[in-house]
């Protein structure tokens, strides 16, 4: 995907989760913080950002605040991305064999999943979570509790009961990566719904990606320890 109208500046201070304080060519930005995580591995005083201008020039912020440099490293923290990256490398892939149909947003039991397709004349659901923590190379997930990711781990489950194929698949949002595993310290409930959809035949993938200030796009898979 590509982002266009896109400056940087200087992360001062995150006021809500929706906002951020941000010096752009010397002067305070209120920004639109297009992830309600909460980020605070990145999202530090002081961190370079990358912003895009908005293009509806009436909306109440003017700027959105889509990546942050860790070191050297940028992370795309745009939580809309992952989707949307995920749908343009799942037309392309030949990873689950020859695709002939794509649905996104489909409702299974009591949740809408990120994507319905058919494969080799197989149906099949993804869930698609986007990460941005990390630790000494070590991408976890989530960086906050999450019922509803468990909840979607479930029906994933529920899925393959009834015959179809089943993926939970997380979209890392940055180089670097030594391996995905779930975060059992913040979030036993999802580490341990992730365990179970595993043995229950869930496929778990983890992908990296490239990351530019304009452009992400999925790049290759990472190791998954659970």
């Amino acid at each position: 995907m590509i982002y266009e109208n896109i400056v940087t500046g200087i992360f001062e201070s995150r006021p809500n989760r929706f906002i951020a304080e941000v010096w752009i060519d010397g002067k305070k930005e209120i920004c639109h913080v297009k992830n309600t995580g909460r980020c605070r591995e990145l999202l530090k005083k002081g961190v370079k950002v990358v912003i895009q201008r908005a293009k509806t020039p009436e909306r109440k912020t003017k700027f959105d605040l889509i990546g942050v440099y860790k070191g050297d490293v940028l992370f795309n923290i745009d939580s809309q991305a992952p989707n949307k990256v995920f749908f343009e490398w799942l037309k392309k892939t030949d990873y689950f064999g020859e695709i002939t149909f794509i649905k996104p947003e489909c409702r299974f039991g009591d949740s809408r999943l990120d994507f319905y397709f058919e494969a080799n004349g197989k149906g099949a659901f993804a869930e698609v979570k986007g990460v941005t923590l990390e630790r000494n190379g070590v991408f976890l997930f989530p960086d906050a509790p999450t019922q509803r990711g468990a909840k979607h781990l479930r029906e994933l489950c529920k899925c393959k009961e009834q015959g179809f194929d089943a993926y939970a698949v997380f979209v890392l949002q940055a180089k670097g990566a030594k391996y995905f595993t779930p975060n059992g310290e913040t979030d036993p409930e999802f580490a341990e719904a992730l365990k179970v959809a595993k043995e229950k035949g869930v496929e778990i993938i983890a992908l990296f990606c490239d990351v530019t200030p304009s452009t992400l796009k999925i790049e290759d898979f990472v190791e998954v320890k659970i």
